[in-house]
């Protein structure tokens, strides 16, 4: 049985530039749906992605079925499997704290077992609009971060996940050790981002090809040795590596980066110190407002408890100051 769904374009547009916005996927893939007669415009199946819509035209989308792969991996072969922690669970969304060193999703380059193998053995399936799974992996973390993250568990709260993502609904305060310290309490930066041309594994900052992006940046601790500090940091944009890109465009970065570090010779660190703290969105079905807290894994908790002093820390790590910080410092 066919999932269908109507929208309705508020103004003259590309077809695919429509859809590509409204499904949160990328204009080939709804050339692809397009090849395979799922979009109609007024009834009338469409043949071109280029097609231009006018204003209140109605757009017809049949989303095929997909069929269900088996887990490729034994959860054996998943040794981060048991430090994976469930923060909620309902018939809609999954929230989960990923481990640091966990790859999200896979990737040509990818050898490793991903959170999506985990999701496969735990049931969670989604089906993109060309009929392949996505395993409701609604927003990414890199392989090094560490955090909340929430999941969909059905087409429809997918969706509506992602429309918030959008409109800013949904979101994440981070936690970082940043050295050398930045000059202010708080700190915004916006600037473009885009792949470097020069590292091919690294983004910069400035580029005319880039992306728009903005990174707030509030300070939380001062370490005791003053060389590092404790940073919360918000994304108005989600860009790939946007914290760190920003950070290295003020000669900062943080503790365990080795990509975007300034210096061979700065401290190592078993992990990058960046951890998606708290995430926030409003329940897909309930519509209602979810806040969450991850804590942080033992590493992160111990170096933050041998450079800081854990009094002062423990006074800014609160869901409420947090928020409010940012809050009242836009």
């Amino acid at each position: 049985m066919l999932n269908t769904q109507e929208y309705l374009c508020p103004s003259p547009m590309r077809l695919d530039l429509f859809l590509s916005q409204k499904l949160d996927q990328t204009r080939s893939q709804v050339a692809l749906l397009i090849k395979k007669n799922c979009i109609s415009v007024d009834g009338k199946v469409v043949a071109r992605p280029g097609v231009k819509l006018k204003a209140n035209q109605k757009v017809e989308v049949e989303f095929p079925e997909v069929k269900e792969s088996e887990p490729t991996v034994s959860l054996e072969e998943l040794p981060w499997v048991e430090t994976i922690e469930v923060l909620y669970e309902d018939d809609d969304v999954l929230v989960v704290n990923k481990p640091s060193g966990v790859t999200v999703h896979p990737a040509p380059s990818v050898k490793e077992a991903t959170l999506v193998d985990w999701l496969k053995h735990k049931g969670v399936r989604l089906s993109t609009i060309s009929g392949e799974e996505r395993h409701g992996i609604v927003h990414r973390l890199d392989k090094g971060t560490s955090g909340a993250m929430v999941i969909a568990k059905n087409n429809e709260a997918h969706q509506k996940l992602s429309e918030q993502l959008q409109d800013k609904s949904m979101g994440r305060y981070y936690l970082a050790v940043v050295t050398p310290p930045l000059k202010d309490d708080v700190t915004i930066i916006e600037s473009n981002i885009g792949r470097s041309a020069h590292n091919r594994l690294k983004m910069a900052c400035g580029l005319e090809h880039g992306k728009y992006a903005k990174t707030m940046f509030k300070f939380l601790a001062l370490s005791k040795d003053e060389k590092a500090q404790l940073v919360a940091c918000k994304l108005f944009t989600g860009r790939t590596h946007q914290i760190r890109v920003h950070l290295e465009s003020m000669n900062r970065h943080i503790l365990g980066d080795h990509i975007y570090a300034l210096s061979p010779k700065i401290e190592k660190a078993e992990r990058i110190l960046l951890h998606a703290y708290i995430l926030y969105f409003i329940h897909p079905k309930t519509e209602e407002k979810m806040t969450f807290q991850a804590p942080m894994d033992t590493y992160m908790q111990e170096t933050i408890a041998k450079k800081f002093d854990l009094e002062k820390v423990d006074e800014v790590l609160t869901t409420q100051y947090i928020t409010d910080s940012f809050t009242s410092s836009i």
